[in-house]
């Protein structure tokens, strides 16, 4: 193929006959590259043709059954938080002939993308119950036999958002099993779903119990405006989004480390050394600080390696 423009998926369905749903099956194991804009999801004629090429000779049975993709060119972000959009835009003016991607995934999801080679940055804050640590644990079951390295981004508070004055007095984990009141939940792999998930596994809390644990939203944004629309009474999610949303309140429950996560041996390279520089630059820990909600106390460091 020729042409140098992304395909979407529908388009690429029309290329290899498929259906549009195979073709979004390939890119979730990996088989296919593929990155986001947004939340759309394209694929370049570049790894459409690596795709083809490797499949020839195979049945149609096997067309399927390819090694993971490589990553696609560019610098893909996997992550949620605002404070990626402002690294983002760093990122961009120091490499300007790069592009800087973002993949608007949850902790676990980015983890599995960048086991499978098709991303280059993931972020994480994952609780692990057993441990009271942050994003190790899971590091090493999502991403096993590969060596990894953690650097913090920032310190977040997380917590409920509750209706102005509290009026059903919601303010530790236990609250979410009293009669009558109405859960928004995280999707699942989220950060704060697994939060949510280890609290209630160690206080013994089915979850079945709750009153809408099956309701899902994909941001602490929209979460934070389904209990400020009455359709929920309590959702989980980080301080930030909660002075952006009005009628709601921020109840704190624990400070959670989101940290980034990258393969160890991607340290040294240019782009990844040019991330590091950005992450413990002034400019950027000032405007990450001038936000409010966030604590950059250890912003670039290094937190552990796998």
């Amino acid at each position: 193929m020729s042409e140098n423009s992304p395909y979407t998926p529908e388009e690429v369905a029309k290329i290899l006959k498929i259906s549009k749903f195979t073709v979004y099956e390939m890119i979730k194991r990996g088989d296919l590259a593929a990155y986001h804009i947004g939340r759309k999801v394209r694929v370049d004629a570049h790894d459409l043709d690596l795709y083809i090429q490797k499949s020839k000779g195979t049945g149609p049975a096997q067309l399927l059954q390819t090694a993971p993709a490589p990553i696609p060119s560019g610098f893909i972000i996997c992550g949620q938080d605002t404070v990626l959009d402002i690294l983002t835009r760093y990122l961009e003016k120091e490499l300007p002939k790069i592009s800087v991607l973002r993949n608007y995934v949850g902790s676990m999801d980015g983890l599995l993308a960048l086991y499978h080679n098709t991303a280059n940055v993931a972020t994480s804050h994952l609780w692990d119950g057993d441990t009271d640590t942050y994003n190790l644990p899971y590091i090493r079951s999502l991403l096993p036999g590969h060596r990894a390295v953690l650097i913090n981004l920032v310190y977040r508070n997380i917590g409920f958002y509750v209706a102005k004055n509290n009026p059903l007095n919601l303010t530790i984990w236990q609250d979410l099993a009293k009669p009558g009141v109405r859960l928004i939940n995280r999707e699942r792999g989220s950060g704060a779903r697994v939060l949510l998930d280890e609290q209630l596994r160690k206080l013994d809390i089915d979850f079945s119990s709750l009153n809408g644990y099956d309701n899902e939203e994909t941001s602490h944004l929209t979460v934070a405006s389904t209990v400020a629309r009455g359709d929920a009474d309590v959702g989980l999610g980080i301080e930030k989004a909660a002075l952006q949303v009005a009628n709601i309140e921020f109840i704190p429950l624990r400070k959670e480390r989101y940290d980034i996560v990258i393969r160890k041996e991607d340290i040294d390279k240019p782009h990844f050394q040019t991330l590091l520089a950005v992450l413990r630059s002034t400019a950027f820990r000032d405007q990450i600080a001038g936000l409010g909600g966030y604590d950059t106390v250890h912003t670039g460091q290094v937190i552990g390696q796998t």
